[in-house]
């Protein structure tokens, strides 16, 4: 059957979301459109360079998409130099990209699709299912350690029909298959002979084509005459500025069009510049701080939930984020999210609760060690301080150190027992727990591995029962919830400024920089 999921209207009419789901998932998201917003404007014009100083961006970057893990690289694959097979919209809706059409089977095991016919990449090379091979197995090879490994391995082989058709057979039904394929880490790039993927080019289909790159600092691009889709911009510029007094500075002075994580303490006075907009977008994207289970003393579950209601959350995102955002209780699933429960009980400040749980872990005190950088989010150093003053009472000695912000995410980030991360949420429950929580995912950065959990994530891709599959989702969110290492401190809004002289549309929620679509569908007003 042709399925087509242009919006989230049109899963309801399937029967697999109801107008009530779509109603809460995009009033909640901010998916729906903004009527009358500041900075939308009817009419895109072309032209222009379009700076946007990040927040995140670190040394050790490459062009290998399989090792992604900023909004700088994300950004260069999903909205710079090259293409994905589908792209989220506004309305939460999976569309197509560099695919012309697409059919599955009535079991959704089996999905059959057409690439559109004259795309080139910007080396001239023609667009042919030989490099979507090569980009959907420079991911699953069994050296590669790509985070989106555990996703992709749902497929059970790939066929080719010509040049422009191809057969993903999957192991189990799956109905958000697309979803699946406009993850950041899925750019489609040219194959090389040997059909492996030449990366190292920095060649795609995109809307522009880079003219300089300097991992964690700058990339440069321009216009791609011969894109298949629209963009506005004569050339962008991506240019990584940790620093959000710098990045606030750069803005205010007209040296950059577009900024990331406001400093949420100054800005109201932001808000005073008559020139600049600020957007504030309820999101997926969710503040962390993993404890490694394999490590002493977070090998011992106790300990864990000690330290969970050692922390008062309600005081960290009143203090941090200044209200811009909603508490966590330790479940990486969204309120708004399919699938999504409120575990009980809920982890809220309670030093009580971390003594007595101290206490079945044989300990009256303890002392631990936060690495601490405001690489992962604006505000997790001050965060680690409130973390260390909240958890005095429960007789938990947190030492904060402050670790450097370049190379965070290949230094600190998995390697040291407890630190700070951020997540941005992916679209299905699915996606985001075999992302980050499944035994065997590269970016299980808790290194938990519940054999319940396992089995069950692998029961509930191929449960046809609806009933069945929400219980197994909400038993699997609650072991997360009761046994994990995550301790979820809140879900965050994107707070962004941007110069009045951008034109945009309705912003998508599920990534920061409007998904990271922003070089594409963004225009000078």
């Amino acid at each position: 059957m042709r399925h087509s999921l242009r919006n989230l209207a049109g899963l309801a009419r399937s029967g697999r979301f109801s107008r009530r789901d779509f109603l809460k998932m995009a009033t909640a998201t901010g998916a729906l459109p903004v009527i009358g917003a500041p900075g939308l404007a009817a009419q895109p014009k072309r032209g222009g360079l379009f700076r946007a100083g990040l927040g995140s961006g670190s040394s050790t970057d490459s062009l290998d998409p399989a090792t992604w893990s900023n909004n700088f690289m994300a950004d260069a694959g999903l909205g710079v130099y090259a293409d994905m097979l589908f792209e989220i919209g506004p309305d939460f809706s999976a569309r197509p990209n560099l695919v012309a059409s697409y059919e599955r089977s009535g079991d959704a095991r089996t999905w059959s699709m057409k690439l559109k016919k004259g795309i080139v990449f910007h080396d001239g090379r023609k667009l042919t299912v030989r490099d979507v091979l090569a980009s959907i197995t420079h991911h699953t090879g069994e050296k590669t350690k790509s985070p989106v490994k555990p996703v992709l391995s749902i497929i059970e082989s790939m066929e080719t029909g010509g040049d422009h058709e191809i057969v993903f057979r999957l192991k189990t039904p799956n109905a958000d298959f697309p979803y699946l394929l406009t993850d950041y880490h899925l750019p489609i790039l040219p194959a090389r002979a040997d059909g492996s993927l030449d990366w190292r080019s920095g060649i795609g289909t995109g809307p522009y084509k880079i003219t300089g790159f300097k991992p964690g600092q700058r990339l440069k691009a321009v216009r791609n005459k011969d894109y298949h889709g629209s963009a506005w911009f004569d050339a962008v510029e991506l240019i990584v500025i940790h620093d959000v007094v710098a990045r606030t500075a750069a803005l205010n002075a007209g040296e950059i069009h577009y900024m990331d994580r406001c400093d949420l303490k100054t800005l109201n006075l932001l808000k005073r510049n008559p020139g600049i907009e600020i957007t504030d977008i309820t999101s997926l994207s969710h503040y962390t701080a993993p404890m490694d289970c394999t490590s002493a003393p977070f090998d011992d579950v106790n300990v864990r939930l000690a330290v969970k209601y050692a922390i008062d959350r309600d005081d960290i995102l009143k203090k941090v984020a200044y209200g811009h955002g909603r508490v966590g209780n330790d479940d990486p699933l969204a309120p708004s999210m399919k699938y999504a429960i409120d575990p009980k009980p809920v982890h809220a400040y309670d030093p009580d609760k971390a003594r007595f749980y101290l206490k079945k872990a044989g300990l009256s005190s303890l002392a631990v060690e936060i690495a601490a950088s405001d690489a992962p989010f604006a505000g997790a150093i001050d965060a680690a301080q409130l973390m260390r003053e909240h958890a005095k009472a429960a007789n938990i000695d947190i030492s904060v150190k402050r670790v450097p912000a370049d190379g965070y995410w290949s230094n600190v980030w998995m390697k040291k027992p407890w630190c700070f991360s951020q997540w941005g949420g992916r679209p299905t429950a699915d996606w985001m727990l075999s992302t980050g929580y499944a035994p065997d995912a590269p970016w299980n950065e808790t290194r938990w591995k519940n054999p319940l959990f396992g089995e069950l994530l692998q029961k509930a891709r191929r449960e046809s029962d609806e009933a069945r599959r929400v219980a197994m989702y909400a038993q699997m969110q609650q072991l997360i919830h009761d046994d994990g290492g995550q301790i979820v401190l809140m879900f965050n809004n994107f707070v962004s400024a941007m110069s009045r002289k951008l034109g945009h549309g309705p912003i998508n929620s599920n990534y920061d920089h409007d998904g990271g679509y922003m070089y594409k569908r963004w225009w000078f007003a």
